[in-house]
């Protein structure tokens, strides 16, 4: 097992009362080297941890305060900002300034051009004015197993949305190779009712997503540009795709279904498989299933797992590409503490759960 570098590992969690923070909250909390030194929020600010959450009671009970960037100063060494678009970039310079290393699971520092995440999120830009383009070419993006180098000596994170892991997971083996063509990719993507958030919203209700499936943000989701940049960045050029989300009337988990043309069209299945093992090989949060298992959302629930299979229709040269996360951890919260672990010298998985509940 790697060592620390450092004895210290004490951590503010910024945006506390969300679904992001309970799951880092709970995660922390049971981590053998981490620890919580604060925990933040606005609506719940004057609250008693566990009195609000008695299901997810921390070992030592804390108040729940408002943001006050001189104290993350004085009690932390890590801030998680687990806080809406826009808002993340307000704090995050202060943070950075006090030397604190921040993990952001926000927007705001996934682009490494501002003008771009301005373009992509309008309305969180007309709201808070930003002028830090040298902190968004500054960060790391937040995919644990490809930017690890980059992750262990950076000091501001921006973890991946949960659509981009679940999605990007699968394409950079077959992009960085250049096993693929980069035109005519189509992800199909299906998503638990958490991925919407905590606060009440109509189309999130019981009544409303029941019984039912929906695609929704077909054209011009958020998180496209996003999987663009990445898919990008691993090709060499320019990546233009089609992304469509779903929501699916259960709470956990994102399903990931990605078409791509072969280039070599004499590949199999299970060449396919092998090129993905190769690639992830030793990661110890990625499972490659046998050819013909093809994966379910409640298998990876509750993990920091992703878990991918793939086919190849050998009558249209077509590979598909399937992948399952947890949205709430490997999508946000877990993969949040891996990078965090990967900072601190640690072992990537420490503290994180590999096997679910079953069923």
């Amino acid at each position: 097992m790697a060592n620390s570098t450092s004895k210290s590992g004490r951590i503010s969690i910024i945006g506390a009362s969300g679904y992001g923070g309970l799951q880092l909250v709970k995660l922390i909390n049971e981590h053998p080297i981490f620890e919580i030194s604060s925990l933040y929020g606005e609506r719940s600010a004057g609250k008693s941890w566990n009195k609000l959450n008695p299901f997810l009671k921390i070992s030592k009970d804390k108040e729940i305060v408002k943001s006050n960037i001189d104290e993350i100063a004085m009690t932390s060494d890590y801030a998680i900002l687990s806080l809406p678009n826009g808002l993340s970039s307000q704090l995050t310079p202060l943070l950075l300034e006090k030397g604190i290393k921040v993990v952001d699971l926000s927007a705001d520092y996934r682009f490494k051009s501002l003008d771009k995440w301005k373009e992509v999120y309008t309305k969180e830009a007309n709201k808070y004015p930003r002028f830090d383009y040298e902190l968004c070419e500054e960060a790391t993006y937040g995919f644990s197993e490809e930017f690890y180098n980059d992750i262990k000596n950076s000091r501001l994170i921006a973890c991946p949305g949960c659509y981009p892991t679940s999605s990007v997971s699968v394409l950079i083996p077959f992009l960085k190779q250049g096993l693929i063509d980069s035109e005519g990719i189509i992800i199909d993507a299906k998503s638990g009712t958490s991925g919407g958030g905590r606060n009440p919203k109509e189309e999130l209700l019981l009544s409303e997503c029941s019984e039912s499936i929906k695609p929704y943000g077909v054209i011009g989701h958020r998180h496209t540009a996003e999987i663009e940049s990445i898919a990008s960045h691993f090709a060499g050029h320019d990546v233009y795709l089609q992304f469509t989300p779903h929501l699916v009337p259960m709470v956990r988990g994102i399903l990931s279904t990605v078409y791509a043309r072969l280039r070599d069209p004499g590949l199999t299945a299970e060449d396919c498989k092998i090129v993905i093992e190769a690639f992830y090989k030793n990661q110890p949060f990625i499972d490659i299933l046998p050819v013909g298992t093809y994966p379910a959302t409640k298998w990876v629930k509750n993990t920091n797992k992703v878990m991918i299979s793939v086919e190849v229709d050998k009558r249209n040269g077509r590979i598909v590409l399937m992948s399952v996360i947890d949205n709430l951890l490997k999508g946000q919260a877990g993969q949040a503490i891996q990078n965090l672990n990967i900072i601190h010298g640690l072992d990537s998985d420490i503290g994180l759960p590999k096997i679910t509940y079953y069923p």
